[in-house]
């Protein structure tokens, strides 16, 4: 736990599931205020209000697609109107799919830059605003990914999404740290989250993804709520323009493992 992140308020894009959801019960734990944005089903978003209250924290829900500028500006004016402030913002929401390159569709393309890169933008831009103008240290989170630095074939939207989201997060990083505003990405490794439980429901795919994961084994969502948890608090208070990659050791080239090569 970190007394400090008690009491902050956070919003979270994409937090009804996966991912988005670990980290909002890890914030309800902290006794931290969470703006719960979901594009899904309100149902679920409601259940992670209730964990998060459960947990010792407080909650409100605010549906919202992370590519429309009114609706991430949204985010920010909820956190204000409920909560009084904003301490901390992060880009979490994210789509992949599958598909050969050279038949990728400008619309596919389109909507996973849009929602990935884009929406983290319009995020970081509306949390800037926010800080900057209240004279507030903030901290901002963006999701990335082991493919940021990874190539990864038949994903070459996402790749990209995640590549750009490197250098953006870098660049705002060295813009606003003169302003005491820390800027961090979390780069997780295979997780397994709702979006990969048939996946990994197989064993055969299961055995090959753990062969590529040093540590052996595929993540659990806690365990990327718990660095989110780190680099929203003091603790980290040094760290800026970073990607923290939890990923098992995924990104250390595990084919050499044995001293092959």
């Amino acid at each position: 736990m970190y007394a400090d992140l008690a009491g902050k308020v956070v919003v979270i894009t994409g937090s009804s599931t996966g991912l988005g959801r670990a980290m909002a019960n890890r914030f309800g734990q902290e006794k931290a205020k969470v703006v719960i944005n979901y594009f899904g089903k309100e149902e679920q978003a409601k259940e992670v209000q209730q964990e998060v209250i459960k947990a010792g924290g407080n909650a409100v829900i605010v549906h919202g697609d992370v590519t429309k500028e009114e609706d991430i500006k949204n985010l920010v004016n909820t956190a204000v109107q409920n909560f009084g402030t904003l301490d901390i913002f992060i880009n979490n929401a994210g789509i992949e799919n599958e598909v050969v390159s050279h038949e990728l569709t400008l619309v596919d393309w389109d909507k996973v830059i849009s929602t990935n890169l884009t929406g983290a933008f319009l995020g970081c831009r509306e949390a800037l605003k926010y800080f900057v103008e209240k004279q507030i240290r903030g901290n901002i989170i963006n999701m990335s990914s082991v493919h940021e630095r990874i190539p990864w074939p038949y994903f070459v939207h996402y790749a990209a999404s995640k590549g750009g989201m490197k250098l953006m997060t870098q660049t705002l990083a060295m813009e606003y740290a003169p302003k005491g505003i820390r800027i961090n990405n979390i780069g997780p490794g295979a997780i397994n989250t709702p979006i990969n439980a048939e996946k990994f429901a197989d064993p055969k795919t299961k055995r090959e993804v753990e062969k590529m994961i040093p540590l052996g084994y595929i993540g659990k969502p806690e365990e990327i709520a718990n660095v989110a948890a780190w680099l929203a608090s003091s603790e980290s208070s040094y760290v800026t323009g970073i990607t923290l990659f939890a990923d098992g050791g995924m990104t250390l080239y595990p084919a050499f493992q044995a001293g092959k090569g």
